[in-house]
Formats: C-alpha cells, structure tokens, sequence
C-alpha cells in the first residue's frame, strides 16, 4: 500500500482524501451515472465510480437499509483477485470459510439406501492461481464494497428507501436519460420525482425494472427440476460436515457447502421433478418437508436442525437477455443504459457464479463509464461493455446447464462415479474466473506478438507472478500493485542487459505524455512499471530511465515502486520470465483497468503501441 505522497497520513490509509464537496443528502436533480440497485454489480460498479471524484454518481436502493442475509456465498478466485484490486481481500479471506476440499458421496453398493463416500478431490483453487475459493455471506461483499465506496475520493455511498419506477431515453440533451424514481420509505414514503443521467446501470437483480423499461428481455426457460436450499445450523453424525460435498443417493442429491463462522453450513436438496402444470407451487414446499428429504438423502446420517437462517426452494433456469444495453443492433447510437448481473443472466446457484460474474459486470462497465466521463476515452468504448460481457453470460449459462444437469442425476443414470470429481476438476479455470477471454477490439489488441508473452494471454486476465522489488528487496506479486483506479498498467519487461528496455523508456515517454493531463501526475493515466531480468542485487533503482521514477503529488516526490527484478520466486525456481512464457529478448505486456490483458509487443514496436493506446484513448485536452 503506497501512501503520504499527498503528505503525512496519521489516520487510516485505506481512506483517501475526499475530492467532493459534501455529499447530498437529497438525491440531485441532475447526475452523470445513476446506478439502480446496490446487489453486488452496483456496489462494485459504486466503488469504482469512487475513483472518478468529477463525476457525479448516486446508487439508489428500494431497501431501507444494508442487506443483512445475502442468498449468494460462493466466491471464486477471480473475485477474490477483484477484491485484492479494491484493497480489501485479506480482511474478507480472514472471515471467510476456505475450501480446500470437494468431498464426493454416492450409494454404497452393498447398501444402495445409504451413502459412502466414494472420493476426496483437492480444491482446485491453488492449482490456477495465489487466491483461495471462498464461501461468505454476499451481505459481507456487498459490505467491503460499500467501504470502499464511502472511502474513495468520490465519497459514494446508497440512497436507501428509494425505488426505480421507469425511465424514458431521449434523443439529445445533456442528460438524455429521465428517471422516474419513489421514495418507499421514512417521511418522504409515496413521493415521486424525476431525475435526469448521462447514463443509468441496471443492477436491479432478475425482475430488473431497468430491463424492462428499455424493451430487453430474458430468452431461456426454466428447467423441470426444483432444489430446496438452506442455511442451518445443526448437530449432526455426518463426518464431512465442514468440507463442500456432492452427495448422490436413491433418494436424491444435495451439494453441500459449510459456510463461514465454522458451524453454518448451506445445503441444495433435490426436490425433484417438477410436474408441467406445477405452476410454481413446488416453491411452497416447507422447510420441514426438505429438511425430511435432507435426511433421507444422507442416509444412514441425519442432520438434527437447531436453526435456520435462510431458506428458499426454487426452479432452474438458464435465461440470457437479448440485449446488456438500450441500442438496438442496427441504430448506430451509443448506449445510454447498461444492464449488469442478473438483469441480464439468470442460472441457477450450485456452480456458483452469480455473484462472481455480476461482479465482473460491474468491473467491466465501471472504468469504461469513468474514462469516457472523464474525456479520456470516446464515447464508443461503451459500446465494448455488452460486446464483451455478453458472450460471457452464454458461456455461463453453458456451463451451468451442464453441471446442473450432472448434479440432479440419479444412481440408476451414472455409469462412471468418479465422473461428477473428474468434470469438477476439468473443469475448474472456468468456475473459478480465469476463462473469459476478450475478443480484438478498440481496447483488446491482436495476437500478432503473442509468442513474445505466451504466459498473458490477449483478452485474458493478467495472471500475476512473484517479483522482487528493487528499492527494498521484497518479493511481492506484480499484478497485486494494480488498484481499481481507473489507470492502465504497462509492465515493460527488460532485455537481457537492460539496453532495448532504456530505449524503449525513451521513446515511450512521449506516448504516455500525450494521453496524460498536464496537471496530472506522470502515472495518472499509466502506471508504467519496468521489470528486469537482472538479480535485484546487481539493480540501482535510481539509475532506472526516468519514465520509471515518476514524481507524484503535490509534493512531487518519487515513487520508489516501479523497479522491479524478475526474481526467481521465494516459492520455486524460476523467475516470472520463465514461468510466464516471456521472452528474454525483452517485451511489453499492457494491462486494461479492469486487469485483462490488452496488448503484447515487442520493446522496439513504440509505432503499435502509439497506434493501439491512440485507438483506445483521447489525447489530453
């Protein structure tokens, strides 16, 4: 963490300078983004909008208050990358539940009524990346992004009681999108107004009002097959109590995940088929009929409920919406409304992805939104937000019919039992984040150079590797240096003896300067960081080109953390040359905001990388 380079801080580091005036209390006539809804995509996209202090962002929320019971848990390695990013993934690992193991159970074949357990399977988590898999309660998440919203130098924080009620998108204006908006509670209950944005994120959840309010609509179906899912607390004689288990029997399945704390756990009970003129009666099922199946199901263990927390019974579905903005595909326009989460995808819970994916919804659309309102990007970039993020949300629904699909199969349907553990594992890049990958596009580059870099993907997330860091002599993960602010990272990896490297520097320079403010700091836009093969003992940081020790804040004093040695790494033998495929003749590896990987060229191709950050940037006025 890098602070006092706006002068000494006594008090809390994680909370910057406020950029703002006092925040209103009352919601303003006027705003650039209004983000509908504070699920997990708002409060992430809240958070990011934090950054960009001079645009003016308000989050409403029908609630009167902060979600106290979130029904989504499950956090995967990319999220936890992504909470890294906005500075506060230790502290929610510490309160987390840590899996590192799936646990597999089936019918025991000289006692077909009861269950054993049939394999142990690693967590596939540490196997792709440095994070952990994680199950919290999604009102923690929601929690750390609405602190990092209140600390940012933006000051953000939820209009609670304040419900969405319909929006109109007009041809020209300032502010072409009205908002019709509802107070639902405290004094002002039963009031209506109208609020006029530059551009409004739906973050609704799957009955968006935002959805309909712009014409799109969910294509898909709900699958004949209804599950029962709980949060309990219990007494029980069943041995993998605290480890994620997938359990088959006769009378059903249940995907079980202890949840954090060390004694709640969350179990999805199969309730079955569901009959075609059902017409959703199946979701009064009461909680004592799943706990009897719960029991059934683990027999010869039983579970003996002292609490429920939660509970809920639902029917799968698998719906994408046609659309994640307000353009139709032949119109030409820019979007002015954005749909983030479950206003635009729906599946079901047990590969547990929701929260994740709308995370990353949020991610995607929240830089995109600041650059152009800041004037560093044009207004097309929006155009990439559901360009990408929709093919995504199709993989997603792939994915998730397919393991549904294994999970609610009977004994009598299996014929290999160690095929539910093999598709698990197989399978896990996916699940745990790490497969989306970008297509070419203003902001995602070609793969012309991919060989120079074949560890960093084009279009996928930069997977970080250990460094060691010349001014101290600490090994750190590079990629743990990027924040969500807004800037994009350019890791200049160095050639054997530093030579091309310092040229490159000298002719990148200028680059940078004609896309950064005057008035910024050198790094505001681009946060450039040198990477030498050399041992960090042979390196003087200060003899390092000066596009690597810019001076920042107002005090303008040097920034001691963009020089760094490839290593090798504390935890093997190699260094991030070897272990991400780069090559020793020198590279550059330029990073979006959002953390995926734009473009890769060789150090003396400074012509592309002029071409390629001119067709993603404006020029500062």
């Amino acid at each position: 963490m890098q602070f006092h380079h706006h002068g000494y801080v006594s008090g809390d580091p994680r909370v910057l300078p406020a950029q703002v005036a006092e925040r209103a209390d009352d919601l303003p006539d006027e705003v650039d983004v209004l983000i509908v809804g504070s699920g997990p995509a708002g409060m992430l996209l809240a958070a990011q909008m934090s950054q960009y202090p001079g645009v003016t962002t308000r989050i409403i929320e029908r609630r009167d208050g902060r979600l106290v019971l979130g029904q989504a848990d499950g956090i995967q390695p990319r999220s936890v990358e992504t909470f890294q990013a906005f500075g506060f993934a230790e502290r929610i690992v510490a309160e987390a539940y840590n899996i590192g193991w799936m646990n597999f159970w089936g019918p025991n074949p000289e006692q077909p009524d009861e269950i054993i357990r049939t394999s142990r399977t690693a967590d596939y988590a540490y196997d792709i990346c440095e994070f952990p898999h994680l199950i919290v309660n999604q009102a923690r998440v929601l929690d750390y992004f609405a602190e990092a919203a209140a600390h940012g130098p933006g000051r953000i924080a939820p209009d609670y009681g304040v419900e969405f009620t319909g929006l109109t998108v007009h041809d020209d204006g300032e502010y072409p999108v009205e908002v019709g908006v509802r107070y639902v509670a405290g004094e002002r209950a039963g009031e209506e107004r109208t609020i006029r944005a530059k551009y409004v994120a739906g973050c609704d959840g799957a009955r968006s009002g935002v959805r309909q309010a712009i014409g799109r609509i969910h294509v898909g179906a709900s699958a004949a097959h209804a599950w029962g899912v709980m949060d309990v607390l219990v007494n029980t004689d069943f041995p993998d109590w605290r480890t994620k288990c997938a359990i088959n029997s006769e009378a059903g399945n249940i995907l079980h995940i202890p949840r954090e704390g060390g004694y709640l756990s969350r179990m999805y009970i199969d309730l079955g088929e569901v009959a075609a003129d059902d017409d959703h009666r199946v979701r009064q099922t009461p909680i004592e009929e799943v706990i009897r199946k719960a029991n059934a199901i683990l027999h010869p263990y039983s579970i003996d409920v002292k609490q429920v927390a939660w509970h809920s019974v639902y029917e799968v579905g698998h719906r994408v919406t046609d659309g994640f903005d307000d353009v139709a595909d032949d119109s030409g326009r820019m979007p002015r409304v954005f749909l983030t989460g479950d206003a635009c995808h729906t599946h079901s819970a047990k590969a547990g992805q929701g929260m994740n994916v709308s995370m990353q919804d949020g991610f995607n659309l929240g830089w995109k939104l600041g650059s152009v309102l800041t004037g560093r990007a044009p207004e097309a970039l929006l155009a990439t937000y559901g360009a990408e993020r929709r093919p995504v949300a199709q993989q997603l629904i792939d994915f998730d019919r397919e393991w549904s699909t294994l999970m609610a199969r009977k004994p009598s349907e299996i014929t290999d039992p160690g095929e539910l553990a093999t598709y698990y594992l197989a399978t896990a890049e996916f699940p745990s984040g790490f497969m989306t990958q970008y297509t070419a596009s203003m902001i995602t580059g070609t793969d012309a150079h991919q060989d120079l870099a074949a560890g960093f993907p084009i279009g996928k997330r930069f997977k970080s590797a250990e460094v060691v860091r010349v001014g101290d002599g600490n090994v750190v993960h590079l990629g743990h240096h990027a924040k969500a602010d807004g800037r994009w990272r350019v890791y200049a990896f160095g050639d054997r003896d530093g030579s091309a490297l310092a040229a490159w520097a000298s002719a990148a320079a200028p680059v940078f300067a004609r896309f950064t403010p005057a008035d910024a700091d050198a790094d505001a836009v681009f946060d450039v960081k040198a990477v030498y093969q050399q041992p960090y003992e042979g390196l003087e940081v200060t003899t390092a080109p000066a596009l690597f020790q810019p001076k920042t804040g107002p005090l303008g004093l040097t920034d001691w953390e963009k020089v760094y040695a490839a290593g090798p790494s504390k935890w093997t033998d190699t260094d991030i040359f070897a272990a991400r495929e780069l090559s020793r003749d020198g590279v550059v590896v330029v990073v979006r905001p959002d953390q995926y990987v734009a473009a890769v060229l060789p150090l003396d191709a400074v012509d592309e990388l002029e071409d390629f950050v001119a067709g993603a940037l404006l020029p500062a006025v």
